[in-house]
């Protein structure tokens, strides 16, 4: 295993504690599959690459980003459907025009120059091709602080913070939240907010109702849903953003 499995923070498979976070991103990898299908990927920060594993499921070609040389090295050996890339997600070692979508998912508050960082989605994508994204909601994520929860964030974005990020460079054409589904929501309902309850206390210390719930967790446990009435895009857990790059 990855040493920095236990920190929480890459997310990997077959660590049973970190299944509600594993599931959860997994969820918006399966929800973005129509748009990659037949595609040429770069997905950019590719973190353990379970999610570049999934898309290559359908696409045409993954190329998998990441910064650092024992997650590259990771990604080749472990999920070979891939095309791992070591490199700076700010300076993409790509031609203009090379994929016909780019992939960035719990990435972008992690980034110092996220306007940057969307112009070289931009320059690596070939007309009108298709950003896909994912990160936390800042509402929801760090509800009133002026810094993230996350010190590994270094800058979380509400749903018109991001929109208005993207703007410059691509058009949005769907904006989604990530949300529990019934199972979950019911949980909840008898035993409180799972979230909190997992970062209450250490895991070894979790109930066995919330242990229980954790290892459960599948990919139908979230879904994503359009700002309604209902699904109010200010309360949802994530942000999950389908784009085309401005002619």
């Amino acid at each position: 295993m990855l040493a920095w499995a236990v920190f929480g923070e890459r997310t990997v498979p077959g660590v049973w504690f970190e299944r509600y976070w594993f599931k959860r991103h997994e969820a918006a990898y399966a929800a973005f599959a129509p748009f990659t299908t037949g595609a040429v990927v770069v997905e950019a920060g590719c973190g353990e690459g379970y999610g570049a594993a999934m898309l290559a499921r359908s696409a045409s070609r993954v190329i998998a980003v990441d910064t650092a040389a024992d997650v590259v090295e990771h990604v080749r050996r472990t999920y070979p459907a891939t095309t791992p890339v070591r490199a700076d997600l700010q300076r993409l070692p790509f031609a203009d025009a090379t994929a016909e979508v780019v992939a960035n998912l719990q990435v972008i508050e992690h980034l110092n120059d996220q306007e940057a960082f969307l112009a070289e989605c931009a320059r690596v994508l070939r007309p009108a091709g298709t950003l896909v994204l994912t990160t936390p909601n800042r509402l929801t994520f760090s509800p009133g602080l002026d810094t993230p929860a996350n010190p590994y964030h270094t800058r979380e974005l509400a749903p018109d913070e991001l929109v208005s990020l993207l703007e410059e460079h691509f058009v949005v054409t769907r904006l989604w939240g990530v949300w529990h589904a019934p199972r979950l929501r019911a949980w909840e309902r008898r035993n409180g907010a799972i979230v909190d309850a997992q970062l209450a206390r250490p895991y070894p210390q979790w109930s066995a109702a919330l242990a229980e719930r954790v290892r459960r967790t599948a990919i139908d446990d979230f879904a994503l849903h359009p700002d309604t009435a209902d699904t109010p895009i200010t309360a949802c857990l994530d942000l999950a953003v389908v784009a085309y790059r401005r002619p």
